[in-house]
């Protein structure tokens, strides 16, 4: 698995906010980050989120996001307005639901889809949700701690 882009953030900006408006947390662009095992990504909105969260962290493939601006015609759309966390190239993310993985060293367990949710056609365009679904990207647990690291 190739690792393209690594983002966290401080805050949550649509959990708990259906029917109100996003919150402003930014995604930072960082090109590394902590694994912690069982807790999550140091500096990260979900870290000691709850135990045993199944989202402690989330992938998403970048053809997926190609493929999203190419079908709704978006040019000003950038990879953090997903909020997941590390972007890949050249894995089937969904094949590793229910399965132990490894990256640079760090074993994760694919825990579920990350399912899009009506926020993706706010941030970007009507017809985002539907696109994404079965392609929403990956929830994953930590199960060892290490160093994610973009490789160029």
């Amino acid at each position: 698995m190739r690792i393209t882009a690594l983002y966290i953030s401080p805050g949550h900006n649509f959990v708990g906010r259906f029917g109100s408006s996003a919150n402003t947390h930014p995604a930072l662009s960082v090109p590394e980050v902590e694994c912690v095992a069982k807790r999550g990504l140091r500096n990260d909105r979900y870290f000691d989120h709850q135990p045993d969260y199944k989202g402690q962290i989330t992938f998403f493939a970048d053809e997926v996001y190609e493929q999203l601006c190419t079908a709704l015609k978006l040019t000003d759309k950038l990879r953090q307005a997903c909020r997941r966390n590390v972007f890949t190239l050249g894995t089937d993310l969904n094949a590793l639901v229910g399965q132990e993985f490894t990256v640079q060293g760090i074993r994760f367990f694919g825990s579920e889809e990350c399912r899009p949710c009506t926020w993706m056609n706010e941030v970007f365009g009507p017809g985002a949700e539907d696109f994404l679904k079965g392609r929403g990207g990956l929830r994953a647990r930590i199960l060892s701690d290490g160093w994610l690291r973009v490789i160029p």
